[in-house]
Parts: C-alpha cells; sequence; structure tokens
C-alpha cells in the first residue's frame, strides 16, 4: 500500500508540473486502499469539500454511514516545515473547530485529536524525492497504520453543534465505561 503510493507520487513530482493538487490522487487512493484493507469497505473521500465556516480543509473523510470520520488539509510535498503550516491562522482555526484533523505534505501526517497533536509519522524522506529525484523507501509502515487507525475510528454525527458533539462525548463515555 505505501509502496504503492509513493510510486505514486513519484510520478506525479518526476514529471515537474505539479501542484498540490495533483497529489490528491495518490492520497485519496492511499485512504482508500487503508480502508478496504481493514474492512472499513463504505469509507468515502471526498477531495475539496463545500466551504465550512472555519475554511475549506482539502479533504473530508465519511464513515459510510453519513458520518464524517474527519479532515485531512494537504500541502504540497515540497513544503518540508509542517511546524511553520501549525502556526498559520488556517490551521490554527481548523484545529478549533474538528476534532479530528490530519495535516500531511504527502510524506509527513500529523494527526490532531481536539486541537492536539496526538501522533506524527513519516512515510518517506523528502530529500530522497526532491534531491536525488527516486521513489522514498516506505518507512515507519507500522507507525503509520496505527495513525490511520486512529483517524478511522473517530467518527461525528453528519451536523454536528455543542449539543450534538455532547450527546455523542457522553455516548462515549457511557459505552467505554
Amino acid at each position: 500500500m505505501l509502496t504503492w503510493y509513493l510510486k505514486e507520487l513519484y510520478k506525479i513530482y518526476s514529471r515537474g508540473d505539479a501542484t498540490e493538487e495533483s497529489y490528491y490522487y495518490a492520497l485519496s487512493g492511499l485512504f482508500q486502499k487503508y480502508a478496504e484493507s481493514v474492512g472499513k469497505k463504505n469509507i468515502s473521500v471526498t477531495t475539496l469539500p463545500k466551504k465550512t465556516d472555519a475554511g475549506n480543509p482539502d479533504f473530508r473523510v465519511w464513515d459510510g454511514n453519513q458520518h464524517i470520520v474527519g479532515y485531512i488539509e494537504a500541502k504540497a510535498p515540497t513544503n518540508e516545515y509542517l511546524d511553520q503550516i501549525e502556526t498559520t491562522d488556517q490551521l490554527k482555526r481548523y484545529l478549533k473547530t474538528f476534532p479530528n484533523l490530519m495535516l500531511t505534505n504527502f510524506l509527513e501526517f500529523r494527526l490532531y485529536r481536539n486541537g492536539d497533536r496526538i501522533e506524527r509519522v513519516c512515510v518517506g524522506r523528502p530529500f530522497v524525492l526532491h534531491k536525488l529525484k527516486t521513489v522514498p523507501p516506505v518507512e515507519n509502515e507500522p507507525e503509520f497504520l496505527e495513525l490511520l487507525e486512529k483517524f478511522f475510528s473517530f467518527s461525528l454525527p453528519k451536523f454536528y453543534n455543542a449539543e450534538s458533539l455532547a450527546i455523542t462525548c457522553r455516548q462515549d463515555t457511557l459505552s467505554q465505561g
């Protein structure tokens, strides 16, 4: 799965004319392949979904039952400094609004839960892609699969407000106790 993904990134990058959006196909495909591999066959990924009150994240992931799993904000693979992206107004808005958010430059993935970063995994080194101009070898696959499991295990109602979130959180607490 990650081998396929990194090869796709390389193909797109090596053409020399790619924008951030050029890589969306590969990332969407990666999430679909992961979902199928763990038996979540109804997962769907919306690329460039309708604008929300907080802005327009690049992806919205659905669980197949009209519930939102989470949102993904992507930056081009040439953007190696996700620490700087974390300080932008855009990401701060997303972190306040979306309780399950992933930030990626297609090689590094950061997972945030309720505004806090809980996981960070690099699946390939940017310099291999940019400087060595070859397919990066797969790195940290078990950690990446764990990150995806955490991301995909989250679910929100289709439409949520403070009341529905409180009910959802209460139901989660009761089911755990």
